[in-house]
Order: structure tokens, then C-alpha cells, then sequence
């Protein structure tokens, strides 16, 4: 994994003495870094710079795992629309067209 549950956490506003929910938040770093992958037809270990991810590439990550922990199901009640210049333009900064 190339971004830490501990880094998850905080990103979520997640105490680190909460661990109920530490295995799930790990799975969705996993889901999160194969969408990055398969957004950009990059490999991770493929976009390293310098021995790190550029900070795009870990921002996305981030965000995915936050909205997949905060939308745990396909459907919501609430209004959706898109934030601009998050995930998705973040991802296509590093796609490889």
C-alpha cells in the first residue's frame, strides 16, 4: 500500500484510538490505488518520483477512500453533484491518453 492507514485516518477525521474500523479502511486503500491504476493505465510503482507518489496521485487515493467510506452504498437520498477539481481531474493529470 503507498498511502498508510494512519494517513487514511486523518484524512477521514478518524481518531487513532477508534480501530473498529481499521481492516475496512485498509480494503478501500487497496480499491482505491487499483481504480488509480486503472484510471491511468499507470501502474503505481510506475508513477514513483524521487521514491514517493507525486502528491496528486496520493491526494486521489485520499479522496477516493473518503468517499467510499462516507458512501458505503450504491444509492443515496441526497443530492450528488461532482466537486470540481477533484478525483477525476486529479486521476487525468496522471492518465496515461
Amino acid at each position: 500500500m503507498y498511502v498508510t492507514l494512519e494517513e487514511a485516518k486523518k484524512h477521514l477525521n478518524i481518531d487513532d484510538s477508534f480501530k473498529d474500523d481499521d481492516s475496512y479502511i485498509n480494503s478501500l486503500i487497496l480499491v482505491a490505488e487499483d481504480a488509480i491504476e486503472k484510471n491511468t493505465d499507470i501502474a503505481l510503482n510506475e508513477q514513483m518520483e524521487g521514491g514517493k507518489l507525486p502528491p496528486s496521485v496520493i491526494h486521489s487515493i485520499l479522496l477516493l477512500v473518503g468517499n467510499l467510506y462516507a458512501n458505503r452504498e450504491a444509492t443515496t437520498y441526497s443530492s450528488i453533484s461532482d466537486v470540481p477539481y477533484s478525483f477525476k481531474y486529479l486521476v487525468n493529470l496522471n492518465r496515461n491518453f
